[in-house]
């Protein structure tokens, strides 16, 4: 009796969270298929269904362009990641030399600042570069924040992987670039997944430096294009374009996740079981 009061109490929990989680994203979905007065109107069922929104975002601005800037932007900025990352690992994980520690925490303080305080300093090397209403731009101030958790990630699963593997290929003749694609890529590819779909998300949500970096409406990104979403007519609010356009985008996330679902929790729970 106890164990089935439990597991209807577990059963219940779970359901009450993802009611919790899904209900905005689902009223989302519901609002972006209304227009005019029946926005304000309070309803969980769908009454109709109305693209109209959709449309529109697509047709009375390039809303389409600044998703393939946000495409652009993020497959960017998780490949460099990625790569200066797993490039990184293998040094702090792998080789010992002095500062080794230090020079890892440095890393990771790095993140530990807002955007705000490194805003000016950022608009003052995109200017200097002349990188600015340009989505390099983007991918350059980008790896501020995804650059420290890829490496710290990637250097702790480097850490975990034998040495004797190793050992083996280096008896082999393999040099350090082989060790790295051909023994700990496949290896780290749980971890890589993770990271990689972590500095996506990152990539693809970042507000503040895209709408400070980027002046035009070709370069703008998604989330800069959705805050600057306005009605059709004077007397027209913008709401149900808004959410309409953040449900288009949105999508692509949840696509990610569900594909990469094995792979991203073979990653978080990596490491966390010794013996």
């Amino acid at each position: 009796m106890m164990a089935l009061a439990r597991a209807l109490a577990f059963r219940l929990l779970v359901a009450v969270l993802l009611v919790y989680l899904l209900f905005p994203f689902y009223y989302a979905v519901l609002t972006s298929m209304k227009g005019g007065s029946a926005i304000f109107s309070v309803d969980y069922w769908p009454r109709q269904i109305d693209f109209s929104n959709y449309a529109r975002i697509f047709s009375e601005q390039p809303f389409a362009l600044n998703i393939l800037n946000s495409v652009l932007v993020a497959f960017a900025v998780v490949a460099l990641s990625l790569l200066l990352g797993l490039t990184a690992a293998f040094s702090l994980g792998r080789i010992r030399f002095r500062g080794r520690s230090a020079l890892l925490f440095a890393v990771l303080a790095v993140s530990m600042f807002p955007q705000v305080a490194v805003l000016s300093g950022m608009f003052e090397l995109v200017r200097a570069f002349g990188l600015f209403n340009s989505l390099l731009s983007l991918v350059f101030s980008y790896m501020i924040f995804t650059l420290p958790f890829t490496i710290w990630v990637l250097t702790s699963f480097m850490r975990e992987l034998p040495r004797e593997i190793e050992e083996a290929a280096i008896m082999d003749g393999a040099g350090p670039w082989t060790l790295i694609v051909r023994i700990f890529l496949p290896l780290l590819w749980p971890a890589m997944v993770t990271t990689g779909l972590l500095a996506f998300i990152v990539a693809w949500n970042e507000f503040l430096f895209a709408l400070t970096f980027i002046l035009s409406n070709e370069q703008r990104t998604v989330p800069v294009a959705i805050a600057l979403i306005t009605g059709g007519s004077e007397f027209e609010l913008p709401w149900g374009g808004i959410m309409a356009a953040s449900v288009t985008v949105t999508l692509p996330l949840i696509a990610l996740v569900l594909v990469f679902q094995r792979r991203l929790v073979a990653g978080l729970t990596a490491g966390a079981v010794k013996g």
